[in-house]
């Protein structure tokens, strides 16, 4: 029985609940890749699936409308798949069980999907109604969205004639997005040769920050724990000295590092020493970042006596020094929306194997020569002193359109609808807009949606309201487009 039944509007409804029911997860998108293309072909539309599951649906203008210039409606067709502990649902081969309270939807101790489900949902049910007025319509719905838009990056846009897209893969009603930063993730190596040393080992850990997203959160002033230790170990070579075995921080690139642990071989009489400095930079760093983490801790615990492997002296100097100098946080703000980063970077993951040391960065501009000149920023100081760079993944950024005939439509139509202008605003994160806009010139995009909460978390919840109102603004948005 269907949990939706009788929830407005009941077209998109219907047909979320019906991708709901197919397991979509990045990396998963065949079936739901073919549910869409048997939606278009059951109505006579043409549609392109190329190896990667990307689909495209293209659909004639209605009639009044064959004098507009085409739109692209696009959103992508996976999900992020969480899940309690205690759910039983294997999200690569189930669907979600959905709930609803008639104002919320939400899935039964999963990821919702609502990002970006609504998205396709919005695009299908336009399509599966002829007395909707709309100009020739060009669907383009990616895959593997969530895991670095792999599929935006593959697809094959040579047959789109749209230069106007309607993204649908925002989260709060009543923003329209008219801009993102471009990214890159940069892995940063500095080659490392071992020796032996005795002494005590000690690990020194950073704990206690409250982490956060790269791109939403780095305007948040909250400390890195990777920045955190290469300022440590920097502080403790100019006191005494100290070997270095390992160093290890941070999960992702993209989120800010939490946490960051050090073995280090020292004198024994200096363990006091030690422990006295990371006092004094715990309370330095409780002083320096106390609105955003109050709670920095600085950990020592002694080990044992013995022989261990360590780096080899200019080695672990050349290590310091990288870690001391490489920036981190945000390097400038926008100069044309307020508030707004333009570009930034996170030092998200440190390790150590036989090789050397690993750095892996998240670089991200709203301007493509500033992230290029960032990257080159990071290269230069690891060549300074014997490492060197590696770019993965590297999307562009979606530059603000001074002048954007589709930013006005929008304006308008939502300002008649709802009795007030929209926030027209910028986010310092990737979107597809992004490389769509490096696919196909003189691209004019906006991002929009309706209310989700929680998204990638499952907490998340979908307003219904939202949805209804939400889908009533982009018909009105169609019916303008000139």
């Amino acid at each position: 029985m269907s949990v939706l039944t009788g929830l407005q509007p009941s077209k998109v409804l219907d047909i979320f609940e019906q991708l709901c029911a197919i397991p979509h997860g990045s990396r998963n998108t065949k079936a739901i890749s073919d549910f869409c293309v048997r939606f278009a072909q059951e109505r006579g539309l043409r549609w392109i699936q190329d190896d990667s599951n990307n689909v495209i649906v293209f659909a004639p203008a209605t009639a009044g409308m064959e004098h507009a210039q085409p739109i692209m409606i696009q959103g992508h067709l996976d999900m992020v798949c969480e899940k309690a502990p205690d759910c039983d649902i294997d999200m690569q081969t189930q669907g979600l069980r959905l709930k609803t309270d008639g104002e919320w939807i939400w899935a039964d101790g999963t990821t919702l999907g609502g990002d970006d489900g609504i998205a396709v949902a919005y695009a299908l049910a336009i399509l599966d109604d002829a007395t909707i007025p709309h100009p020739a319509l060009e669907v383009v719905l990616t895959v593997d969205e969530e895991i670095g838009m792999l599929g935006a990056a593959a697809i094959d846009l040579s047959e789109i004639q749209a230069r106007r897209v309607l993204n649908i893969d925002s989260e709060e009603e009543g923003v329209l997005l008219a801009s993102c930063a471009g990214g890159a993730t940069v892995d940063c190596f500095m080659p490392v040769m071992w020796t032996l040393k005795d002494g005590l080992r000690v690990t020194v850990k950073i704990t206690g920050l409250r982490g956060g997203h790269s791109g939403t959160e780095i305007d948040k002033g909250l400390a890195n724990s990777n920045k955190l230790m290469g300022d440590l170990l920097h502080k403790m070579d100019e006191e005494f000295a100290f070997a270095l075995c390992i160093v290890d921080g941070g999960l992702k690139d993209n989120a800010i590092a939490r946490e960051t642990a050090a073995d280090i071989v020292i004198l024994p009489e200096r363990l006091d020493d030690l422990k006295i400095l990371a006092a004094r930079q715990q309370e330095a760093y409780r002083v320096q970042y106390g609105a955003s983490d109050p709670d920095i801790t600085i950990e020592v615990t002694e080990s044992m006596e013995d022989r261990f492997e360590v780096m080899i002296g200019d080695c672990r100097r050349n290590v310091l020094s990288v870690l001391q100098q490489v920036p981190n946080g945000v390097q400038k703000m926008s100069e044309d929306i307020d508030g707004l980063v333009q570009t930034s970077l996170n030092f998200g993951m440190l390790s150590v194997d036989f090789r050397g040391v690993h750095m892996k960065f998240s670089v991200r501009s709203s301007v493509n020569t500033a992230k290029q000149e960032l990257i080159q920023k990071l290269a230069d100081i690891c060549g300074r002193f014997g490492g060197y760079c590696q770019v993965e993944g590297e999307y562009p950024a979606w530059e603000y359109k001074q002048d954007s005939r589709l930013r006005e439509i929008m304006v308008d139509v939502y300002t008649r609808q709802y009795g007030r202008p929209p926030v027209v605003a910028a986010i310092h994160a990737g979107l597809e807009c992004g490389l769509l806009s490096g696919k196909l010139e003189q691209l004019d995009c906006i991002s929009f949606g309706p209310d989700i909460l929680d998204i990638h978390t499952t907490r998340e919840r979908l307003s219904i309201p939202s949805v209804q109102r939400t889908w009533n603004f982009l018909l009105g948005v169609l019916a303008q487009c000139d």
